[in-house]
């Protein structure tokens, strides 16, 4: 039976299917010759849905294996929407920037307290690794590093809405040409500023931690200002 007080006038038959088996037999599904027969729908209409569900990241179709359920994850819907708007207009990701930014200060503190000393060295490792790209000959820019470390901090939230958006803010972030930035002198900038944080939060200083967060906010957006301007230029 489907569960009670699924929001059915909103879902297709496939996905309010979805949703009463994700936990159950492994999260493997029926064929779809099956599946038709027990929805009262054609299989043809269930492909469609099956599409929909595939681009949400609801469920996997996999050649040999079959279909199955994915874990839930706000992500994939996220990028779809974001790609589309920064595909309209790349202006967009501007805006997205900002509410990234404001999620993060919102759940920093919450987050920092989760953390593990496990994490603190993970943190801290991902900082010597940027740095050696950063003063290694050629430089690199350490665009994994600064995905990875600030994925990190908000690892912990039992909270998978902040974690799709924030995961589909990186995804999108080579997208508009963030990670291809050349300035060694920003990068290094940016790099002090987050070690300077990890360290605040490996002793547990989570104010100073947050302070230096905005501070490196300020930093991004200043430089976003600026690649703004160069494109009109």
């Amino acid at each position: 039976m489907l569960r009670e007080r699924i929001p059915t006038e909103t879902l297709s038959e496939f996905i309010r299917y979805l949703a009463s088996v994700e936990k159950n037999n492994g999260g493997r599904l029926p064929s779809l010759a099956e599946l038709s027969g027990q929805l009262g729908i054609s299989i043809a209409s269930l492909r469609e849905q099956l599409e929909v569900a595939r681009a949400l990241g609801f469920v996997e179709v996999r050649p040999k294996t079959g279909m199955r359920c994915l874990p839930y994850s706000f992500r994939p819907a996220v990028k779809q929407s974001l790609a589309y708007a920064i595909a309209i207009d790349s202006s967009q990701f501007k805006a997205y920037s900002d509410l990234r930014n404001h999620i993060e200060s919102a759940y920093f503190i919450e987050a920092v307290t989760l953390l593990t000393p496990e994490d603190h060295s993970y943190l801290i490792e991902l900082v010597d690794k940027a740095k050696q790209k950063l003063h290694g000959n050629p430089a690199q820019i350490p665009h994994q590093e600064h995905r990875d470390l600030h994925l990190s901090i908000y690892k912990h939230l039992e909270n998978p809405f902040v974690s799709g958006l924030l995961e589909a803010y990186w995804e999108l972030y080579e997208a508009v040409g963030l990670s291809v930035y050349t300035d060694i002198s920003y990068l290094e900038q940016v790099w002090q500023y987050h070690q300077k944080m990890v360290e605040e939060i490996r002793v547990g200083n989570f104010q100073n931690g947050y302070r230096i967060l905005i501070d490196h906010m300020n930093l991004l957006d200043q430089r976003s200002k600026s690649l703004s301007r160069q494109k009109f230029e």
